[in-house]
């Protein structure tokens, strides 16, 4: 009795091995078609785009913070309900030699995919502050669905008129001649320090900074820039700072999908110099 109980978990075992042996195989086979297929793909990155190819992987660099996101179709927000406005707006820029015939729209109006509600237009009217692109216009002329959607006013911060028409122009300007020559990737928002009060009957708070950082996977660099919202004659390198001290301000972790040894490198330093 013993020894055909024997037998029978002898035959037991075996058979278990074997269906063991026979699913690892399959398994495998389908681990690996799937890998070659994802390398072999091939992704094309323009500015209508907002994910990037790196070593055949589809990757997205969304910021990890608070806040509602919102997926328009040329770029990422998350959204404060707090303060009325954006955390940060994500997208990238690649941009032709050839002009494009898309001009400025200036439709701007109240985001309905903001569960809490956005600002209005009106907030703004007689305030003293200009309708501050996070997204600039200038850099979403491809079409006129893109340049359309920076008129969201998720997409709008409340800026000083000499801010937002003297050194904050000159800096996305600057961007934009980078982005001639290369793909980069852009995450631009407030920075709720020093605040200015309010404006308009939904309060939007009026930040004291704002930052953008730009990521260029083509020469593995990254650059940071933090500016107090007020006129200034000053360089655009005397605004140049590290992505580490722009999180430390806001509490946002940029670039979180690179790995850490890549991240920590590039979020430390800034060197203007190598962006001429």
């Amino acid at each position: 009795m013993n020894r055909t109980k024997h037998h029978r978990n002898f035959r037991k075992l075996l058979f278990v091995s074997i269906i063991t042996i026979l699913t690892s195989g399959i398994f495998y086979k389908y681990l690996t078609s799937t890998e070659c297929s994802a390398t072999n793909s091939s992704v094309t990155t323009t500015n209508t785009t907002i994910t990037h190819l790196m070593e055949g992987t589809k990757i997205e660099y969304i910021p990890a913070s608070g806040g509602e996101m919102i997926r328009h179709k040329y770029y990422i927000l998350s959204f404060n309900d707090r303060y009325k406005q954006a955390n940060w707006v994500y997208y990238s820029l690649k941009l032709r030699a050839t002009k494009t015939a898309t001009e400025r729209t200036n439709n701007f109006r109240a985001d309905k995919m903001i569960t809490s509600g956005s600002a209005k237009p009106s907030d703004y009217t007689k305030s003293g502050y200009d309708r501050g692109h996070l997204c600039p216009a200038g850099d979403m002329t491809q079409s006129s669905e893109a340049m359309s959607e920076t008129f969201y006013m998720s997409n709008i911060s409340p800026q000083l008129p000499a801010f937002n028409r003297g050194i904050w122009k000159s800096l996305e300007e600057q961007v934009r001649k980078w982005g001639m020559r290369e793909q980069l990737y852009i995450v631009t928002g407030p920075v709720f320090k020093k605040l200015k009060g309010t404006i308009g009957k939904n309060k939007i708070t009026v930040p004291g900074f704002y930052y953008k950082i730009i990521y260029s996977p083509a020469h593995q660099q990254m650059i940071g820039f933090l500016l107090p919202n007020e006129k200034s004659q000053q360089p655009l390198s005397d605004y140049v700072v590290s992505v580490d001290s722009v999180e430390n301000l806001t509490k946002i972790d940029f670039f979180p999908q690179l790995p850490d040894p890549i991240e920590n490198d590039l979020e430390a330093h800034s060197y203007y110099e190598k962006w001429k």
